[in-house]
């Protein structure tokens, strides 16, 4: 059975891109004859060598247009692979196996943006997608609920599996090396650090973060970890873009998230594993998958209880006698309440793959 991906680009990146990547490793492992079809390929990276490449030029379009022209270019691609069983990591009409890690229904419904003619065009093709598909992999309860309520799917053909995370790399630390990380971030000592990894703003949250610690008297600094925030200040530090993310994660007291729209929110989880605790909405599709000791929970859009929220954490946080080794082991130990291993994902994709190909 040769298997085919289809993603918008193989690289280092966010969302789908990295978990079609992680895919891809996770494939090779197994011993599956894997196609990747995408618009981008980084031949720099170990992944793009690990499979057979196709790429589907887009350049020449709008951009507006491009996801329907990849679509259309697919169908034929596919079958000059001679590929058994396509997984979707984005939007096509051609998937066996479409994964869903959002819906742009539940995005413009989440952000309160008025429908425009490509947003139609998007919502569209999604639906083609789900309609045509075997079977729907949602990231998340969050997503299922998504599928029946605003595209009408069958609960049949929806398979909830949370996405992976690559658990060799996200890892506490001894204390010697903490503190090493603390230095290079320019962290002090006494300072309570909130990590706020985003390359979104406003949609990750920003201003409703920045609103709760207007003012606050608690010893805490937000650490911007990714594209540069509009203003700085004492309060609000910007550290770069981090590529290890994970040594930030690991310097950092907290992570804290307000997102306005997160399906999953894969950073939840890596934070978790390396024993940093999160500071997050209950809309985050990640709640569900984290265990409550490694969590600080509040209501969506709500500044008042987002402080509240902040000052438990800190509090907690100051009273806490243990060593910060200790601290953090306890957190990353039974933090995350499922199989978050890339081989055990996989494994999981290829029931249902084979199940489809037996089927045909």
């Amino acid at each position: 059975m040769k298997i085919g991906l289809s993603s918008n680009a193989l690289k280092h990146s966010g969302g789908l891109e990295r978990y079609a990547m992680d895919l891809v490793r996770g494939f090779a492992a197994a011993g599956s004859e894997l196609a990747f079809f995408a618009r981008r390929f980084d031949m720099s990276v170990p992944e793009s060598r690990m499979v057979e490449a196709h790429r589907i030029n887009v350049s020449f379009l709008p951009g507006k247009l491009r996801d329907r022209w990849f679509s259309w270019r697919l169908r034929h691609a596919r079958r000059a692979a001679k590929v058994d069983v396509l997984i979707g990591c984005n939007r096509v009409d051609s998937s066996e196996i479409a994964i869903c890690g959002g819906t742009h229904l539940g995005f413009l419904r989440a952000t309160g943006r008025p429908h425009k003619r490509s947003d139609r065009w998007q919502i569209a093709l999604e639906r083609r997608q789900y309609e045509t598909s075997n079977v729907i992999v949602a990231h998340s309860q969050l997503m299922h609920d998504e599928l029946r309520e605003l595209y009408g799917i069958d609960a049949a053909k929806i398979q909830v599996l949370y996405p992976p995370v690559d658990g060799a790399r996200f890892t506490p630390v001894d204390a010697t090396r903490r503190a090493e990380l603390r230095r290079k971030f320019g962290f002090a000592d006494d300072e309570i650090v909130l990590l706020f990894p985003s390359s979104s703003h406003e949609r990750k949250g920003l201003p409703l973060i920045e609103a709760a610690l207007r003012d606050t008297a608690l010893p805490v600094v937000l650490a911007v970890a990714g594209r540069p925030p509009a203003r700085t200040s004492e309060r609000v530090r910007y550290i770069g873009y981090v590529k290890e993310i994970e040594d930030g994660y690991r310097a950092a007291d907290f992570t804290i998230l307000a997102s306005k729209y997160e399906p999953f929110g894969l950073v939840g989880v890596e934070s978790v594993m390396c024993g940093t605790p999160v500071i997050f909405p209950s809309s985050i599709g990640c709640c569900d998958a984290i265990a409550a000791h490694a969590k600080f929970v509040f209501t969506p859009d709500d500044e008042a209880d987002l402080r509240a929220t902040l000052a438990r954490a800190v509090q907690q946080r100051l009273a806490a006698t243990a060593p910060m080794q200790s601290l953090q082991s306890g957190v990353a130990r039974g933090a995350v309440l499922y199989d978050a291993s890339v081989a055990g994902h996989v494994d999981a994709l290829l029931v249902l793959a084979k199940r489809i190909h037996g089927g045909n």
